[in-house]
């Protein structure tokens, strides 16, 4: 441990392949859905940890909706660690 303060909650973003609108946002804990490209739709935010994503991925799994991408984004003025990709 390097004494620094623990990084803020990641942000994901999270591609699926299917037509989602705004109300699917509080079946994905609240984070914010939009349209992205034809068929897509684009599920995005803080996710608390890793389980919390598992989760989520899990809920896209059961609702049978197809994969595209998921992203982490770093949080909005977060620095990356030189050498250290984090």
């Amino acid at each position: 441990m390097n004494g620094a303060p623990p990084d803020p909650s990641p942000r994901y973003e999270i591609l699926v392949g299917a037509v989602l609108d705004s109300r699917w946002s509080a079946w994905f804990e609240g984070l914010q859905v939009t349209s992205a490209d034809p068929g897509q739709s684009m599920i995005a935010g803080t996710v608390r940890d890793q389980a919390a994503l598992h989760g989520l991925l899990t809920k896209i799994r059961d609702l049978n909706l197809p994969l595209i991408a998921v992203r982490r984004v770093q949080p909005y003025g977060s620095r990356l660690s030189p050498g250290t990709g984090r």
